[in-house]
Order: C-alpha cells, then sequence, then structure tokens
C-alpha cells in the first residue's frame, strides 16, 4: 500500500496510508502541509522502516513486532 510524508513545519510532519485509510490523518494536517515523499509497503513495519531510512534515524524497531509486521492483506486492509 501507497504511504505518504507530509511536512506542516520543521517540528511537525505525519507520514500516514494513502487514499481512505489516511483520509482521518490527513484531516488533521494544516492547509500549508505539503506532501514530499511516498512509499510503498505490505505492512506498518515495512512502511516504518522505509520512513527511518529516508529521515535517517537509523534502524525502527518496534515494539510490537509481531503486529506490525501482518501484512495488510492480513489484516483485511486490501
Amino acid at each position: 500500500m501507497k504511504h505518504e510524508l507530509w511536512i506542516e513545519n520543521e517540528d511537525e510532519q505525519t507520514f500516514c496510508l494513502s487514499g481512505p485509510h489516511g483520509d482521518d490523518a490527513r484531516r488533521l494536517l494544516e492547509p500549508e502541509a505539503k506532501l514530499t515523499w511516498t512509499c510503498e509497503a505490505s505492512s506498518n513495519f515495512e512502511a516504518m522502516t522505509k520512513y527511518y531510512e529516508h529521515m535517517s534515524w537509523g534502524e525502527y524497531k518496534s515494539d510490537y513486532p509481531e503486529e506490525n509486521k501482518k501484512t495488510y492483506s492480513e489484516l483485511g486492509w486490501e
């Protein structure tokens, strides 16, 4: 599934799913927010791993890896 990174200002950003699954998150964005990056991922863990890599934050580690590694298909989101 496609994910989007929105930047509002130098301190605020939102990383969310594209399409209907991200609608609630995007409704919270300020009008001047800009879409700056997208990626495809099959799970939340894969998306967050790519996001951390994009931001140069090091390795992404989840407190709930078993849950976060479930694919969106397994969760019934596709």
